[in-house]
């Protein structure tokens, strides 16, 4: 009974290292197929070939394609968002110092070979924009960026560190679409200086805006 049973207990051992040894390889060949050849351009068929594996483990692990590429969303931004803040914040320096980082950090992955621009938005780009399922997974990338640049914002000084966040999670955004399109790495240096013209004003306080009700009033 013990033999038994310990027996079992290494074959289920066996069967799940198999199986996360699988999924591996099946978020890495889509990863890369995706982000080069787009999410609808790439079939099933692709997928497994580059990965090794046969098409029922690829519905054993994930189910469908669609489950596939919220795998894939899920996974590249965990590691691009731990690349991209650990990369600002390498060398310490102050808030502003670190903000600074970010278009020098984004020409790095601009001239890498495997850059293919954005998951996120060229995920939300290929399909119907009325579909939320990856819009929201990107939503969900975006605010854990924006929290980031957001409290560097406000440890900088800057009277409104929200708008200020936004206003860089602007100028990233279209380096990064900028840069896939032209293949250019410079771009992030053009984004860059403008970005750099928003640093002093960000810390000066503007006027509060009067609200609806007084403008109303007023009028």
């Amino acid at each position: 009974m013990g033999k038994s049973l310990s027996k079992k207990k290494g074959v289920a051992a066996f069967v799940a290292a198999d199986d996360e040894s699988a999924r591996g390889r099946l978020l890495s060949a889509a990863t890369r197929l995706f982000c080069k050849d787009g999410i609808n351009a790439t079939g099933i068929d692709a997928i497994i070939d580059e990965a090794g594996t046969a098409k029922t483990t690829l519905y054993k692990l994930f189910g469908s394609k669609t489950n596939l590429v919220h795998a894939v969303l899920e996974s590249e931004g965990k590691q691009w968002r731990e690349w991209f803040i650990g990369a600002i914040e390498a060398g310490g320096g102050d808030a502003q110092t670190k903000l600074m980082r970010i278009f020098p950090v984004l020409k790095t992955w601009f001239g890498e070979e495997r850059f293919y621009g954005c998951p996120f938005i060229n995920a939300v780009a290929e399909h119907d924009k009325n579909q939320k399922q990856f819009r929201n997974i990107a939503m969900k990338h975006k605010k854990v960026v924006l929290a980031h640049l957001e409290k560097l914002a406000g440890e900088m000084g800057a009277a409104e560190p929200a708008l200020f966040a936004h206003q860089l999670a602007l100028l990233i955004d279209g380096a990064i679409v900028a840069a896939m399109v032209s293949r250019d790495p410079a771009v992030a240096d053009m984004a860059g200086l403008a970005a750099s013209s928003l640093f002093g004003p960000a810390k000066t306080k503007r006027p509060k805006r009067a609200g609806v009700s007084a403008e109303l009033a007023a009028v």
